[in-house]
């Protein structure tokens, strides 16, 4: 299927433009991302009606803390990526060679996902997550676009580099988003994922700006983004741009792929928790079981909102969202 976002150029290359890599693809090659390639002069897309992943998921496992917490969403995945971390958790499907994704290739149309999607009780809507959703933007807003026809409720989970047009258009449709800030460091980010910080950066200004529910994840590799200043001015930031209510999941890192480093330590997650809650009010611990922080806790008056062990939640003190002690709103979107 021929993908969106490119330029034709002269002998018959192409200029793709869907995110800040901006790359020339000669005929019968790819981009970075491995699944958007030039045939005689034609972008194409690899992924369309391709899923490598479907599954229901609770919505924390995204992880969204705060858009309809306690339900469950129906999550797709594909195949590529345009960033290159080694430590990825996923990198079966987001590194993919040419005979894995054959081998792994699940023709599905989107219409047959939406089906699933509203036959499934107690889910929310549709998660586009598990490999890099932006490699396969065609697909994800063909189902984006029909979800929102159908009112169902749209996320993704993404590394938030794509540049702007692209973007503005899918923040249209989509009603949730959970980011993956790598580091607060554009060394990490061109050495460790091949890409860099500015485009993330004003990704999250552009979705908070758009009035849609955004969380970020911030993956803690020790020895590597652990940096207790570094981590102190990107938690500024995240004040200054975003506000104190932005929600913040702190992701305990394990070795995988081609990274070896040792396992983030519990120490590092209390001490960059504590951190990040000097002007964050909500701030979650991830990949570990920590009590009593993973709890959502009322900003105003202290109160437990949600008891939280894991993916398994408890709701002690909201009333349609809001603490019922003091009355502060504390999830803009909540099922009862």
């Amino acid at each position: 299927m021929k993908a969106a976002y490119y330029k034709s150029l002269d002998e018959n290359n192409v200029r793709c433009i869907l995110c800040p890599h901006n790359c020339l693809i000669k005929p019968g090659e790819t981009g970075k991302c491995r699944v958007r390639y030039n045939v005689d002069g034609i972008l194409e897309t690899e992924v369309f009606d391709n899923a490598s992943a479907l599954a229901v998921d609770p919505v924390e496992k995204k992880p969204l803390y705060h858009f309809y917490p306690g339900t469950d969403i129906l999550s797709v995945g594909s195949f590529g990526c345009n960033m290159t971390c080694p430590f990825c958790q996923n990198y079966e499907i987001s590194q993919p060679s040419v005979s894995v994704m054959n081998r792994r290739k699940n023709k599905i149309s989107s219409s047959e996902i939406l089906k699933e999607a509203k036959e499934i009780r107690s889910n929310i809507g549709l998660a586009f997550t598990y490999n890099e959703p932006i490699v396969w933007y065609e697909f994800m807003m063909e189902m984006a676009v029909n979800a929102k026809k159908t009112g169902i409720s749209t996320v993704v989970v993404s590394n938030g580099y794509i540049n702007k047009a692209p973007l503005k258009e899918l923040i249209e449709y989509i009603d949730a988003f959970n980011i993956d800030l790598k580091a607060f460091n554009d060394n990490f980010y061109r050495e460790y994922t091949g890409a860099r910080i500015k485009p993330v950066l004003n990704t999250l200004k552009d979705i908070h700006s758009a009035g849609k529910h955004l969380e970020i994840t911030y993956l803690i590799i020790p020895g590597y983004n652990d940096d207790r200043d570094e981590f102190r001015n990107c938690v500024s930031w995240i004040n200054d741009n975003l506000g104190p209510d932005a929600i913040l999941h702190l992701s305990r890192y394990f070795p995988n792929y081609n990274f070896s480093a040792p396992p983030t330590p519990a120490s590092t997650l209390h001490d960059m928790y504590n951190i990040a809650k000097e002007k964050l009010n909500f701030v979650y611990p991830g990949n570990i079981n920590i009590s009593g922080i993973m709890d959502t806790i009322c900003p105003d008056c202290g109160s437990i909102i949600t008891s939280r062990s894991g993916y398994h939640i408890k709701h002690l003190n909201t009333e349609d969202g809001r603490c019922s002690k003091c009355g502060r709103m504390i999830y803009k979107y909540f099922m009862t």
